[in-house]
């Protein structure tokens, strides 16, 4: 049995589905009475001055689900930088923390389960 990576019930970054449709199928959900659970992670302030790892740490003692904290880790583990001044130029330094640019997970990423 082959399993979905995205499921039909993600919003975020699918085609044709955007925060408008999340908050509808969301108010539906309750208006049938529904239990629904909604997650949203907005990772653009925080990546500026947090540490990946002890970002990832939080998300696993927070109880995120290992799948999401994996997807995050390998997001932004194995980046690295350097700088170029005037022709000189730095060594590569490992990233710790930032959000990576051009990013297909910025700025956020919204899973809805019914």
């Amino acid at each position: 049995m082959e399993e979905k990576i995205i499921k039909s019930s993600q919003h975020g970054f699918t085609k044709g589905k955007s925060c408008l449709t999340n908050l509808i199928a969301f108010y539906g959900w309750v208006d049938e009475g529904r239990a629904v659970d909604v997650v949203y992670l907005d990772f653009s302030k925080a990546f500026d001055t947090v540490s990946h790892n002890i970002l990832i740490a939080k998300l696993r003692k927070w109880g995120l689900d290992e799948w999401t904290v994996r997807v995050t880790e390998n997001w932004l583990n194995g980046r690295t930088q350097n700088i170029a001044i005037s022709g000189a130029e730095s060594s590569c330094r490992p990233v710790t923390s930032g959000v990576p640019q051009g990013s297909v997970l910025i700025p956020s990423m919204t899973w809805m389960k019914s």
